[in-house]
């Protein structure tokens, strides 16, 4: 089995992998939901992706990821690289903010890790904050790509286990919300 069957056999049998009609982080609409939070619950896949992750990394000098989606993969790939884990969240204003007395330094190379990329918008806006502190994004790291692309920060490429092209549409574009079908907000931003 290749490691990108035995994945998506992970999303099935962990029942990460939603399907309905759901709004996502991204302001997209979709009918299937790769629900990480739901894989990574599991310590030892969370243990065994982290690790897959950080093969696909350059060698840096820190762990970063949006939270909350990235946390727990953010913190496995640190581990499997042996560098600290850093999260930036969202201030009261819905702002990308670094806070608990993290700090990045002048020249640091970093590993950007999120659990699933679907336009890249929060990984985008943690780029942003990398290089006004003077840091700079040597690895940007998902466990999903569902983006249906190959999209850059910079110079990094993104580097996924799982690329998998999900249908999504603008609101008003939706089949779904034409049919009348409700959808639910599984992600961690507002809107």
């Amino acid at each position: 089995m290749t490691a990108t069957a035995r994945l998506q056999d992970l999303f099935v049998e962990t029942g990460a992998l939603l399907r309905g009609h759901f709004l996502l982080s991204s302001g997209l609409h979709s009918e299937q939901y790769m629900q990480c939070a739901l894989l990574l619950a599991r310590p030892k896949i969370a243990e065994e992706l982290g690790a897959s992750l950080g093969a696909l990394s350059e060698s840096v000098d820190l762990v970063v990821s949006p939270a909350m989606g990235g946390l727990i993969i953010g913190q496995e790939v640190a581990r499997a690289l042996g560098a600290r884990h850093y999260f930036f969240e969202r201030d009261q204003d819905a702002k990308m903010t670094l806070r608990r007395g993290f700090t990045i330094s002048e020249g640091e190379r970093l590993a950007l890790v999120e659990d699933v990329v679907t336009t890249g918008k929060s990984s985008k806006e943690v780029a942003d904050l990398i290089a006004e502190r003077g840091g700079r994004v040597a690895s940007w790291l998902s466990v999903v790509n569902r983006s249906g692309q190959s999209p850059a920060i910079g110079t990094a490429p993104l580097k996924s286990l799982l690329s998998v092209a999900i249908p999504s549409w603008k609101p008003e574009t939706c089949p779904l919300c034409k049919k009348g079908e409700p959808f639910i907000k599984p992600g961690s931003r507002k809107q």
